[in-house]
């Protein structure tokens, strides 16, 4: 890898940058709002978090940003909330289809609707994630992403053992989305924009509490609604593909705003977290030939590091080669852990 880059934990200094990303965002990624002071408490709150020595997955929120190292800009971002809906409930709809029959006309019907539900509340959840478009055709965006993966294995007590992420459902570049006109702004009388805005990444216990608690009858809805159902806006469809990628499954859960697809999986399933292992970073003078690429990772939280360097496969089994520049880049010296996966799955 020509360029170098890093995943790190935030801090207060990325803080006009992270200003930038979440003005440039899509609506709908309310873990990114554009507010100054919700992001200054955001990295804030993921400082006390990595500096915590937690057995439990609570109210913790880490952050993290994607870093050029040489020139200091920052390119992304993506977080981890340890529990979805601490202290809270976290809502979701729930797809499902209800049978409707009459025996005696010989006639059964499978109707399409929609529970709202709380079945996630309590997992862990993926948030955050931007990447900047110049970067967007790189492989830098799995670090971004799988990166946090690599940093919950070797942090699993601070976590569930279930992951989930929402994903940006449909609106249009004036932030209307079909589905929110449809069901949720007639039962709370604002636009998708401003419920976004108000929720902020906190919980949407105030608009579920207002939404009907019986099923939606997805045939009842507007022809536009229905086929917003579990569809994406075009900036989520990048990562959502990285998480499908590592084994998520997206046929259950839609977002009470947007009817995007949430994401589900047991964390130990994931293709980065079983294919992953702890080797030891051993120092070399120069790049190794017949390497191919992996995410590495140093095994610490407060100074979390990882980034993608060329290894031969053979360091998955032992030790991992690296220069004093790499080393330096992660944050470790020799024979210090590390935790290493391949960034093509082909072993799988």
């Amino acid at each position: 890898m020509n360029q170098r880059l890093v995943l790190r934990p935030s801090r207060l200094s990325d803080l006009p940058a992270v200003e930038r990303i979440a003005a440039a965002s899509a609506i709908g990624i309310g873990s990114l709002p554009a507010d100054r002071e919700q992001l200054h408490n955001k990295i804030r709150l993921s400082t006390q978090a990595l500096d915590m020595d937690t057995d439990h997955s609570g109210e913790e929120n880490y952050f993290f940003v994607l870093e050029q190292v040489d020139t200091g800009q920052i390119v992304g971002t993506s977080g981890i909330a340890a529990s979805a809906g601490f202290g809270d409930r976290f809502y979701s709809y729930r797809n499902e289809f209800i049978v409707h029959a009459a025996a005696e006309l010989g006639v059964a019907n499978k109707i399409h609707s929609l529970h709202l539900c709380h079945d996630l509340t309590g997992t862990s959840l993926l948030t955050s994630f931007y990447i900047d478009p110049d970067w967007a055709g790189s492989a830098w965006p799995q670090l971004l992403s799988r990166g946090r993966l690599l940093f919950m294995a070797d942090q699993s007590r601070r976590f569930a053992g279930r992951l989930v992420a929402e994903s940006v459902g449909v609106c249009d570049e004036a932030g209307r989305s079909p589905f929110w006109e449809a069901v949720g702004q007639r039962f709370f009388n604002i636009d998708y924009a401003q419920a976004e805005r108000r929720a902020g990444g906190r919980s949407k216990r105030f608009i579920a509490e207002l939404m009907p608690q019986y099923p939606i009858y997805v045939p009842l809805l507007p022809p536009e609604a229905q086929l917003a159902i579990g569809q994406l806006h075009p900036a989520a469809e990048l990562p959502f593909q990285i998480l499908m990628d590592e084994g998520f499954e997206a046929d259950t859960y839609v977002d009470v705003f947007d009817a995007g697809p949430t994401v589900d999986a047991q964390f130990g399933s994931l293709l980065s977290v079983r294919h992953s292992r702890k080797v030891k970073a051993s120092r070399v003078s120069e790049v190794l030939p017949g390497g191919a690429p992996h995410l590495v990772a140093n095994t610490t939280a407060a100074n979390f590091r990882a980034t993608i360097v060329d290894l031969p496969v053979a360091a998955e089994r032992g030790s991992a080669p690296l220069t004093a520049t790499q080393l330096e880049l992660l944050e470790v010296g020799h024979g210090d852990e590390l935790r290493v996966v391949a960034l093509n799955h082909a072993s799988r």
